[in-house]
């Protein structure tokens, strides 16, 4: 039952993400242009939605679904990863005209030629896993 849960909000994630376009090249390429405020609109609501639902989540102590405790961790502080891996990260998004989300998103919505990038996107993680412990964290 868990995971039709899981399925069931995926598919209205999915659903409310074409929708609002934020799965749209077009949008994302105007968003890398300045062009438009639709898609910093977009990851703004998110960012102060996500900032407002983890402090709801500790000052409330709400539990996970099975039970335990949640546990949220800190960053650890460090500039240079975190400006890598944003710029590694973002040209692929700029390269690629959907970031990790949207990418699954184009595939229901009958762009398969995004599934080249999905296979890319999962080789670099496996590569990643692999060299992980030969690179500085």
């Amino acid at each position: 039952m868990r995971y039709i849960t899981y399925l069931a909000i995926g598919i209205f994630f999915g659903i409310v993400m074409f929708k609002s376009e934020a799965a749209s090249w077009f949008r994302i390429y105007e968003m890398f242009h300045f062009g438009s405020f639709h898609m910093y609109g977009i990851m703004g609501s998110a960012l102060v939605l996500g900032i407002l639902g983890i402090q709801i989540i500790k000052r409330k102590k709400i539990k996970p679904f099975p039970g335990g405790e949640m546990s949220l961790q800190p960053k650890e502080n460090g500039v240079a990863r975190y400006l890598l891996g944003g710029i590694i990260f973002g040209l692929g998004w700029a390269l690629a005209g959907a970031c990790p989300g949207p990418m699954y998103v184009l595939v229901g919505a009958g762009y398969p030629s995004i599934l080249i990038v999905i296979f890319g996107a999962l080789t670099g993680t496996f590569l990643y896993g692999l060299v992980k412990k030969f690179l500085p964290h």
